[in-house]
């Protein structure tokens, strides 16, 4: 039984256990499954046969108002009937939109005694393209990456499900999002990790190199988070996420959780890099020092450190170019720009992740370098 289990691929372990968390996920409740908005309300897809914007306001860019839809219902319990439907406008570009006949929209339903009593349109039916593109990343990953396009894909729906079901339901719970970011983070490390190695030498030289680098990233965001005076509140839809009745939350402490947990997949990234070509030096050389290892992982991390740190700073502020815009546009000056509060959040996101990737690179080299030479008995591959 032992001789099998050790010629067993040793990424298998991981991924059945990988494959039952999801599972276990997948019928956990988060606990907001009661949530009043919606609550009564049938939300289905709906063609747009006609409208009628008489009662919108129009004043130049901002749009106000009301336009009134005739929608045929495509699915649902009134499947096939024409019901008016109403698209509110709020001035808004951001969040409003219009519709125009053809379109498939997604709308709610509200009923009474099986009759319909108002219907609004929600937006645009997405879902159906959102799926597509889903199914053709996932298709050209296994079609490219094989068995371990398959445990990437793993890796994806646990990242996405302990998000949504672990994550956000204890956040909005109040528990400290410091302590549960670095939970999840470790977490979702680990089962990636061991779903590249499986549990050997090499997932553990990464995991411990990754997770010293995530710490630096943590004990820096807190630290310059309360330097530079950040409320959490700079985060986009904090304030509506207040006067939904969460008043008790902790937004800075979200913020500070969100700088270690935006940057944790980077640094992974870096760690396995380093890992894997520490492992290469010292299978292809056997009898090389602990020094000699390490130092052939610095190299390597300093070639990696230049172009992965620039790599988070395009994620961070890709999001940002219409404000760099903005900012231009109105010749406002350089150091007013740095001095915003929501421009000082975006620096300690992208420079204090980047700690986090300088560091780890050091770090993973340190601990592969030991864990390949002068402890390689120990969970030997």
């Amino acid at each position: 039984m032992l001789s099998i289990i050790k010629k067993m691929n040793p990424t298998i372990i991981p991924l059945i256990l990988s494959v039952l968390l999801i599972i276990v996920l997948l019928f956990i409740p988060t606990g907001f499954e009661n949530a009043l908005t919606y609550q009564g309300a049938e939300r289905v897809k709906a063609e747009v046969i006609s409208t009628d914007e008489s009662d919108i306001v129009d004043t130049g860019l901002i749009r106000s108002g009301e336009q009134r839809c005739e929608i045929k219902i495509l699915d649902g319990k009134f499947s096939g009937q024409y019901a008016e439907a109403v698209n509110r406008l709020t001035g808004s570009l951001e969040q409003d939109k219009l519709f125009a006949p053809g379109d498939i929209a997604f709308v709610a339903i509200s009923h009474k005694d099986g009759n319909i009593t108002t219907v609004m349109m929600t937006d645009h039916y997405r879902l159906t393209q959102e799926a597509i593109l889903a199914g053709a990343f996932l298709l050209l990953l296994v079609l490219f990456a094989g068995k371990t396009g398959l445990r990437a894909i793993i890796s994806f729906i646990v990242t996405i499900l302990m998000i949504w079901k672990v994550l956000v339901p204890t956040l909005l719970k109040g528990y400290n999002p410091v302590w549960i970011g670095l939970g999840i983070v470790t977490v979702l490390i680990f089962f990636s990790l061991s779903l590249i190695y499986g549990w050997d030498r090499r997932c553990l030289a990464a995991f411990s190199g990754a997770m010293l680098g995530v710490l630096v990233t943590v004990i820096m965001g807190v630290i310059f988070t309360d330097a530079f005076i950040i409320h959490g509140a700079v985060m986009e839809a904090s304030e509506s996420l207040l006067y939904a009745g969460y008043q008790h939350l902790d937004l800075t402490k979200i913020f500070i959780a969100s700088i270690f947990m935006g940057s944790s997949g980077a640094v992974m990234d870096l760690s396995v890099d380093i890992c894997s070509a520490v492992y290469e030096v010292t299978e292809k050389k056997s009898g090389i020092s602990a020094k000699e290892a390490i130092l052939s992982g610095f190299a390597v991390g300093r070639a990696a450190c230049g172009s992965t740190t620039t790599t988070l700073l395009l994620a961070y502020s890709g999001s940002y170019i219409a404000l760099l815009m903005v900012f231009m546009a109105q010749g406002t000056p350089t150091e007013f720009i740095l001095n915003y509060k929501y421009v000082a959040a975006e620096i300690i996101h992208t420079i204090v992740g980047s700690f986090g990737l300088v560091t780890v690179a050091p770090l993973t080299a340190v601990t592969s370098g030991l864990l390949f030479t002068k402890f390689k008995g120990l969970l030997k591959r």
